[in-house]
C-alpha cells in the first residue's frame, strides 16, 4: 500500500525567502530540500505590505499577521501560527521556544510537534530579569510539551538533561552551511579599503555573550599590523555597543550590518582569520559559514565551539590569550594555512552540509510516520519549578 505523503510545517520564523537571520536561512535551506524529496512543506510567514508569494521553490507559504506589541510581538505571532497550523499537517516544527507553552495546541488535533530550542536564550545579557525568568520557564515547557525536541548541538542536549528532570525524546541535528570552493571576487573588498589576507574579521551581534570587547582588547594588544573588521549593528543604543564604539580606530573598524551574501563571503574568504566569540548558542551559523569559506578560526573556548570545530581551530578564554593566537596565525606557512582551510571546509562538507542535514530530517520524518501522535501522551507538568 502506498504511503501517505508527509506534511511538515515550519513555524517561528519571519518567513522565506530568507532575509533576516539564521532561522530564516535554516528554514529555507531545509524546506526546499525536503520539498524536493516529496514532502509537502509549508512555511508560516509574517504578513507584510508587499505582494506575497504563494509558493517558493516548491514550498507553500502561509501568511499570518503580526500585531506589534513590544516584547510580546513574537510570542503572539507564534501563537497565531500554532493555531493556524493545528490540524493541517503531520508535523509542526516550531523554531525557538518563546511560545513553548502553547505547543500543545496542534497535539490536540493529532498533529505531532517538534521544537528546536536553538541556544540558551535566558543567558543572553540583553534580557532583563523578567525576560530571563520568562525564558527559563519557556525552556522548562520546551522539554515537556512537544513530542520531540531538536537540539542543534550535543552541548545543548546535555544542558537540557542537566537542568531538567525529564526531557521529551531529543534528536541532535545541527544547522548547515555551504562550502565555498571558488574564491569570491576580491575587488569587493575595495569598499572597505582592504586587500586579501590583510585584515581579521568578526561577524556577530554586538552583545556581551559574544565576547566582542575581549576580542578587541586582545587584538589591540597583539603586534599585528592588520586591522580588525567588525560586522554588526553598531548603531544600536546600548551601553555595551556605546563602549565598543570607543575602540573605533584605524585598527578596529566597525562596518555595520552587511546583508549582501556575495560581499559577506568575500570578506570571510579573504580574511587572515575569523574571530568567533559566541558562547550561549549551539551550532552557530556564523561559525559554520566562516568554516565553509576556509577561515582560520580563533574561537571562544566553550563546549559548543569545540563541538563544531573539533581540532580545527584555536581557542581563547580571555583577552590575554589572543595576542599569542594572532602570532601563531601570522606564523603559518602558506602550506600550513592552506591545510587549515582545507580541514575546516572538509569538516563542513562531512558533518554540516545542507544535503546531509536534510537527509537526517527526512529520516526523522519517516520514523515519525511509524508512531502515530497521541494527544494524551504529554509529559506531566506537575513538577514545574
Amino acid at each position: 500500500m502506498a504511503h501517505k505523503t508527509l506534511s511538515l510545517a515550519f513555524l517561528g520564523t519571519r518567513g522565506i525567502p530568507a532575509q533576516y537571520g539564521g532561522f530564516e536561512t535554516f528554514a529555507e535551506e531545509l524546506a526546499v530540500r525536503l520539498a524536493e524529496q516529496g514532502v509537502l512543506v509549508t512555511v508560516y510567514c509574517e504578513k507584510g505590505p508587499a505582494e506575497a508569494l504563494g509558493v517558493y521553490r516548491g514550498v507553500k507559504l502561509e501568511y499570518v499577521p503580526a500585531t506589534r506589541c513590544g516584547p510580546l510581538t513574537t510570542v503572539l505571532f507564534d501563537l497565531r501560527c500554532l493555531w493556524r497550523a493545528r490540524k493541517n499537517h503531520d508535523v509542526v516544527y516550531m523554531l525557538g521556544y518563546g511560545a513553548a507553552v502553547f505547543c500543545f495546541l496542534p497535539r490536540l488535533w493529532g498533529c505531532k510537534v517538534w521544537l528546536n530550542v536553538d541556544g540558551i536564550e535566558w543567558r543572553r545579557a540583553k534580557w532583563g530579569r523578567v525576560a530571563r525568568s520568562y525564558f527559563k520557564i519557556m525552556e522548562f515547557f520546551a522539554t515537556r510539551v512537544p513530542d520531540r525536541v531538536i537540539a542543534d548541538a550535543e552541548g545543548i542536549r546535555q544542558h537540557l538533561l542537566q537542568r531538567h528532570k525529564r526531557l521529551a525524546p531529543c534528536s541532535v541535528i545541527p544547522y548547515g552551511a555551504p562550502v565555498v570552493e571558488c574564491p569570491p571576487d576580491a575587488d569587493l573588498l575595495r569598499s572597505w579599503g582592504v586587500v586579501p589576507r590583510g585584515y581579521y574579521l568578526v561577524v556577530c551581534r554586538l552583545e556581551p555573550e559574544n565576547h566582542v570587547r575581549e576580542i578587541i582588547e586582545g587584538f589591540l594588544a597583539s603586534e599585528t599590523s592588520h586591522p580588525l573588521l567588525i560586522i554588526g549593528d553598531h548603531s544600536r543604543k546600548s551601553d555595551y555597543v556605546y563602549a565598543l564604539r570607543g575602540y573605533g580606530s584605524d585598527r578596529v573598524r566597525f562596518l555595520g550590518t552587511i546583508f549582501d551574501l556575495e560581499k559577506l563571503q568575500s570578506l570571510r574568504y579573504h580574511a587572515v582569520a575569523y574571530f568567533h566569540g559566541h558562547s550561549v548558542g549551539g551550532t552557530n551559523p556564523s561559525l559554520l559559514e566562516a568554516m565553509g569559506c576556509g577561515n582560520r578560526v580563533l574561537a571562544h573556548d566553550n563546549c559548543f565551539n569545540r563541538e563544531v570545530l573539533g581540532s580545527n581551530g584555536w581557542f581563547f578564554r580571555q583577552a590575554d590569550d589572543i595576542p599569542e593566537l594572532v602570532r601563531r596565525v601570522e606564523g603559518l606557512s602558506a602550506s600550513q594555512s592552506a591545510e587549515m582551510s582545507w580541514a575546516v571546509r572538509e569538516r563542513v562538507r562531512l558533518h554540516y552540509s545542507w544535503d546531509r542535514i536534510a537527509a537526517d530530517y527526512l529520516r526523522l520524518l519517516e520514523s515519525e510516520r511509524k508512531t502515530p501522535a497521541n494527544p494524551d501522551s504529554m509529559s506531566s507538568l506537575s513538577d514545574m519549578p
